[in-house]
């Protein structure tokens, strides 16, 4: 057996640094530190900060007044920090930089009087919260190619688009040619929403699934950039790709006739899992592993400045 494992993979910048705020926090204020959502979508990952005196709620209300919260991420809609500062909670953001910079992106616009249309997927925690950084309405959300071509903006020469970050590279591309025939002023970001960990991963699978007769991909079925990736890997001539959130998850009885195995993570699957699933193979063939490598990852984020000791 053959595992060609696609680099880059697994931890992106900003779910590193979301994991670090969790980890300062509890290490500087002991247990327990309560996080509003996963602080990412691997159930790995938020196990473990659990094990450490993580507690995962759903929303504010189930934290305690005197308490220290997280936010995820995938960033929270304005009213969430507001709330929090109402109760005099101490809280820190955990949002990604770059989902950070698409908020900005959609408060420039607004303030510049303009129609926004966010292309994403409908309640994804990124959505919510981009969303909800504006009034109720001053966003409309698209999907599709579909819904590019029958959206009315109330402003059409007055618009705006921009995007989740963690979406297939290559359908929004799709999405956004209709915006640009149709709205042929349409404002776009600088540079693209879709931020380089979601770009660099689909790059890498595009590199490995026409060389592999099965693409697994590590991460988690909610969250979106794995996901995506299984769709590039099957569109880039992989028959056969499937996500597992661990290497016990993998039907075994679907490899009988392969012999070249893609592996992959998506941006919130730590690097232990794949070596789990490639012990897996280990486990159970002779093989032999071919790194495949599309480019190299050196970004990092700074921690929030009242973790630093």
């Amino acid at each position: 057996m053959t595992v060609l494992l696609a680099e880059p993979r697994g931890f992106c910048a900003g779910v590193d640094r979301a994991i670090q705020i969790v980890e300062r926090a509890i290490e500087k204020f002991g247990a327990p530190v309560y996080v509003r959502h996963e602080i990412v979508h691997n159930r790995y990952v938020v196990e473990n900060l659990e094990a450490k005196g993580a507690i995962f709620v759903e929303e504010l209300d189930e934290v305690p007044d005197d308490a220290n919260v997280i936010f995820s991420a995938h960033g929270v809609p304005k009213s969430v920090p507001a709330d929090a500062a109402r109760r005099e909670l101490s809280y820190f953001d955990a949002t990604c930089p770059l989902v950070s910079k698409v908020h900005m992106e959609a408060e420039r616009h607004f303030e510049a009087g303009r129609d926004i249309v966010l292309i994403g997927h409908a309640g994804h925690p990124e959505v919510i919260g981009t969303m909800g950084q504006l009034p109720d309405g001053a966003v409309q959300l698209i999907e599709t190619v579909a819904d590019a071509e029958a959206v009315i903006p109330r402003t059409p020469d007055a618009l705006a688009f921009i995007t989740q970050t963690t979406l297939s590279v290559d359908d929004t591309t799709a999405i956004i040619a209709v915006l640009l025939r149709r709205f042929p002023n349409i404002s776009r970001p600088h540079k693209e929403d879709i931020c380089y960990a979601t770009t660099n991963r689909q790059a890498a699978v595009k590199a490995i699934a026409p060389k592999s007769d099965a693409v697994i991909v590590i991460g988690a079925p909610n969250s979106s950039n794995s996901m995506r990736l299984v769709e590039v890997a099957e569109r880039a001539g992989c028959a056969l790709a499937f996500l597992v959130q661990r290497a016990e998850d993998i039907d075994w009885a679907s490899l009988d006739d392969v012999t070249r195995v893609g592996v992959t993570a998506g941006a919130s699957a730590p690097e232990i899992l794949v070596d789990e699933v490639v012990d897996a193979f280990r486990a159970r063939f002779d093989v032999t592993v071919e790194p495949v490598t599309v480019s190299k990852e050196r970004v990092q984020f700074k921690l929030p400045r009242a973790l630093i000791d």
